[in-house]
Formats: C-alpha cells, sequence, structure tokens
C-alpha cells in the first residue's frame, strides 16, 4: 500500500506542476506565459525576468514530469523544493505561515512532501525502480 500512496501523491503533486509550468511557459491554463511572468518577476526583482521565468517554469515543468514519472524522483524533489524555497523567500516569506494571509503555509507543505519522498523514493510504481 506504501507504494501506491507514493503513486498518488507523486502523480497528483507532479501533475499540479506541471500545469504551473506550462502557465509560466505558455500561458496555459490562465497563466501569463514567459513575458507576463517575466515582467512580474523582474518587479520581484528577479532579473532579467524573462529568464528567470524560463528557469521557475522549466525547474516546474520537468520537475513536475519526473516526479510524476517517477524518474530521477530526487532531481526532481529538489527542482520542486527549489521553486517553492524561491517563492517563500521573494513572494510569501514576509505574510507569515498562514495561507489565508498569503504566507508560506502551502509552499513549506510543497518542500515537505517533495523533499520527503526524494528521501524515501517514489516506491514500486515508478520509472525509478526499473531502471535504477
Amino acid at each position: 500500500m506504501v507504494d501506491v500512496g507514493l503513486l498518488v501523491i507523486r502523480v497528483i503533486v507532479g501533475v499540479l506542476f506541471i500545469g504551473h509550468g506550462a502557465q509560466k511557459l505558455f500561458g496555459w491554463f490562465g497563466g501569463y506565459g514567459l513575458k507576463g511572468t517575466g515582467d512580474w518577476m523582474a518587479s520581484l526583482g528577479l532579473k532579467p525576468g524573462v529568464t528567470m521565468a524560463l528557469i521557475a517554469g522549466l525547474a516546474e515543468f520537468v520537475g513536475g514530469i519526473l516526479f510524476a514519472l517517477g524518474l530521477f524522483t530526487p532531481v526532481a524533489a529538489i527542482l520542486l523544493a527549489g521553486t517553492m524555497a524561491m517563492a517563500i523567500v521573494k513572494v510569501h516569506g514576509a505574510n507569515g505561515l498562514w495561507a489565508t494571509q498569503n504566507g508560506y503555509e502551502y509552499n513549506l507543505t510543497i518542500i515537505a512532501v517533495a523533499i520527503g519522498v526524494g528521501l524515501i523514493g517514489p516506491g514500486q510504481f515508478a520509472l525509478d525502480a526499473f531502471i535504477l
């Protein structure tokens, strides 16, 4: 049952990150694409904005794919946790913990999930189980 649980966690978290990356990269799912996201990132002091949006979008998109598939899971976990850590530092950290105040509660939860799965492994139903 642990392997099924890990599969559920990986697929849901991974697919949601694919969506977040697609918002930044392609403007899908109500996102702003590279230009819009880049302008927003530049306003946060992350310059050059479009380059930073590309890096964040690729980390989320590729990290989400890898996490969902259970492929190079430790790398995927680092990509996802890294984007969430940056979101805490640049956006949510000053607002305190709770999401109701635009705080970092959600981001910290995702970091815990990503690092937890990265440390214990993706389970039997993962590509890592077949190639590593």
